[in-house]
């Protein structure tokens, strides 16, 4: 199965695919497995920050370990944020990275163009559309300021944001890029924050976010029904996450809630991998199982 076939089924059944990030190498191995035991469909995924600035190595080192692990049916591989201007607010050559990924066998990539103007947004996702339709691989792009990841923010507290719904994605600009840009899955903003990644910062708990649904239901008008996706899952009442589902959410991504079980567990047992994965598999499983509801998703999608 293909992954915007997948992703696509799970916006008709109002249901979601997880993409769980791999900050750390060690991760996929459990996360691959808890999919799997949950008899859920999922995607593995990994961010350029997550191997600048964690120890996931490179999207190759990703792909290889994924390798090992996926089942076809079960698990998926994504390339998440490749952006052309980071968090630290340097250009990025994002062309070959999303290159490299494709030509190591993921069967879809993300460009974030977000902190560009509209039209060059919609220029740089062109581009890798352009580049993935050679692969038949999907495209996903943002649109929106999704709060988080230090140096990106913008400058209003958690609530001063919510209710002034700035940075949120507006639906005119949504309409055109939908029409325009090539992408097959658009991320959204509409409450939800990228977690910490300072090494001052990253283990404290995530703040609990809520999300705009009538934003939402017009986001999803907005650009035909196109799938959404949701960034900065973690941390998000599930009630929100619930009513995102019937609103054109159809993959949401999910870093903090697994990162920290493997950190904390290194910190109470350090070098102990074996402990670290546990803690990670069974987090992985809660998310899929309990908090998304996702459990036999596969017997659905397939």
């Amino acid at each position: 199965m293909k992954a915007n076939e997948a992703v696509r089924r799970a916006m008709r059944q109002k249901i979601v695919i997880p993409a769980f990030n791999i900050p750390y190498l060690p991760m996929v191995e459990p996360v691959s497995r808890a999919i799997v035991d949950e008899n859920a469909v999922a995607m593995v995924q990994v961010a350029r920050l997550e191997w600048e600035k964690f120890e996931s190595e490179s999207p190759e080192a990703v792909a290889k370990e994924y390798f090992r692990h996926c089942k076809e049916g079960w698990t998926l591989l994504h390339l998440d944020h490749v952006p052309a201007i980071d968090e630290d607010r340097v250009k990025v050559d994002f062309l070959p990275i999303l290159k490299r990924a494709l030509d190591a066998g993921y069967q879809s990539v993300m460009v974030d163009g977000s902190r560009l103007p509209l039209e060059e947004n919609i220029a740089v996702t062109q581009q890798a559309a352009g580049l993935a339709a050679g692969y038949g691989a999907a495209v996903e792009a943002e649109l929106g300021a999704v709060a988080g990841h230090e140096g990106s923010g913008i400058g209003l507290s958690y609530e001063e944001l919510f209710a002034s719904k700035k940075g949120f994605t507006r639906p005119e600009e949504a309409t055109r890029f939908a029409k325009e840009s090539g992408c097959d899955w658009l991320s959204v903003a509409v409450g939800s924050f990228h977690g910490a990644i300072a090494t001052s910062t990253k283990h404290l708990k995530k703040p609990e976010a809520r999300l705009d649904i009538d934003h939402l239901a017009r986001l999803f008008e907005a650009v035909d029904h196109m799938p959404l996706v949701l960034h900065g899952g973690s941390g998000i009442r599930q009630t929100y996450i619930l009513q995102a589902m019937e609103n054109g959410i159809a993959k949401i991504n999910v870093a903090t809630e697994i990162r920290q079980p493997y950190e904390f567990a290194l910190e109470e047992k350090p070098g102990d991998i074996a402990y670290a994965r546990q803690k990670v598999y069974d987090r992985t499983r809660w998310v899929l199982r309990d908090f998304l509801r996702v459990s036999g998703s596969h017997d659905i999608l397939n």
